[in-house]
């Protein structure tokens, strides 16, 4: 019965369907703007953007679409920050003819998608993928980004260390299929790599549903996305960045292994820190949530909140009279 009822109604289409009700629901709405040169993108935007709220952008990694990845975290946010939630190039509805596939051409795309939104200054979450595009948006574009979350984004990672056995996987065509999943079996080896405790005794044609829904979508695009992130990738010609910068990792990624997060934060120095999630494994947002919410909440809306310094007298007569001390 259950996989005859499987073939008229979709339950991962039914979900998707709660998660954009929740995200009409939290005040945003669904818009896709033209960039020009044959690419468009797609975005949650705040139905009224607020001048008075920092802005803070959302960014999904490969895997469920954007919805799925933040729409259990928006609650925590909402009332803080105009929240956008974006979707990349050859996920959700974004797309572009043009031949470039770097992680600096979506970063691009990304700032110029904000602008187009009149959003120029921003603090920025990007999981996995969505780390590396982060990254290059801080590097290429540092008067845009105030503060910068990593979340399991192997952005430190050297070609070299796929040969030498960091990695669970040894090629980039076993790393396609499994991140870009296309039959069940390879949807549970997935989800072993992407959870410490994964659900057991998932029926096949559950998970067939969820393919059909959510993976079937631009997979040459997304395959040529992973290999333009380690084709030719050094760290010596990743760019430092200066913004204060949260990396947060799952204890146990077998995705992207916790090396690269200590890595990641002596590339970057003193301007980050990094935070480890015990029994988390490369989904930690879906695996340990409250955890992760806490330490985006932390670095982000405590840091906002926090009261700026007294002022020294001068500093009180000037702003209260509009005296010039240096004309005196």
């Amino acid at each position: 019965m259950l996989p005859k009822l499987s073939k008229c109604f979709s339950f991962t289409a039914s979900r998707d369907w709660l998660y954009r009700h929740s995200f009409v629901v939290a005040g945003l709405r669904s818009v896709i703007t033209d960039l020009g040169d044959g690419t468009t993108m797609h975005c949650w935007v705040p139905k009224l953007h607020k001048p008075c709220k920092p802005t803070l952008v959302l960014v999904h990694g490969f895997g469920a679409n954007a919805m799925w990845q933040y729409g259990d975290h928006l609650r925590h946010f909402i009332t803080r920050f105009n929240v956008y939630v974006p979707d990349l190039l050859f996920f959700g509805e974004s797309f572009t003819s043009r031949p470039e596939r770097t992680e600096s051409f979506q970063a691009m795309c990304l700032k110029n998608l904000m602008e187009a939104h009149g959003v120029n200054r921003m603090s920025l979450v990007g999981i996995s993928y969505g780390g590396f595009v982060g990254y290059s948006v801080a590097a290429q574009f540092p008067e845009v980004v105030e503060r910068l979350v990593l979340c399991c984004a192997g952005v430190c990672l050297e070609e070299s260390d796929m040969k030498n056995g960091l990695f669970k996987v040894s090629t980039l065509d076993e790393a396609s299929s499994i991140l870009l999943p296309q039959t069940p079996d390879k949807l549970r080896e997935l989800m072993r790599l992407s959870f410490v405790r994964p659900a057991r005794g998932v029926p096949s044609w559950f998970l067939q549903d969820f393919i059909q829904v959510m993976c079937t979508d631009y997979i040459e695009q997304k395959r040529e996305l992973l290999e333009a992130i380690l084709k030719g990738r050094q760290l010596s010609n990743l760019p430092t960045i200066k913004q204060p910068t949260l990396i947060v990792w799952g204890e146990q990624d077998q995705i992207f292994p916790l090396e690269l997060g200590h890595r990641l934060k002596r590339h970057i120095g003193e301007n980050a820190e990094i935070e480890v999630i015990k029994n988390a494994g490369h989904a930690m947002n879906l695996e340990k949530p409250k955890e992760f919410a806490r330490q985006l909440k932390s670095f982000l809306v405590d840091a906002d909140s926090c009261p700026s310094p007294p002022l020294s007298f001068r500093e009180q007569i000037q702003k209260t009279f509009s005296f010039d001390f240096s004309k005196s």
